[in-house]
């Protein structure tokens, strides 16, 4: 299992690393994190899912 940090995630998601930290905080996105005491991770897995669930087909 590969476990990102906050900076990578947001890499990977093509977002600011402020995003996920206002998401977290704001509850705006169920984006599941892993909590080691005070380091905050995420899950490769549970981002590429993210990406999945907001995936938006268009009609041509």
């Amino acid at each position: 299992m590969e476990l990102l940090t906050t900076q990578q995630a947001s890499e990977f998601l093509g977002i600011p690393a402020q995003t996920l930290v206002n998401w977290r905080f704001n509850q705006r996105y169920p984006l599941p994190f892993v909590k080691i005491g005070k380091l905050v991770r995420y899950r490769k897995s549970d981002l590429v899912e993210f990406i999945s669930q907001h995936l938006v087909c268009m009609p041509v």
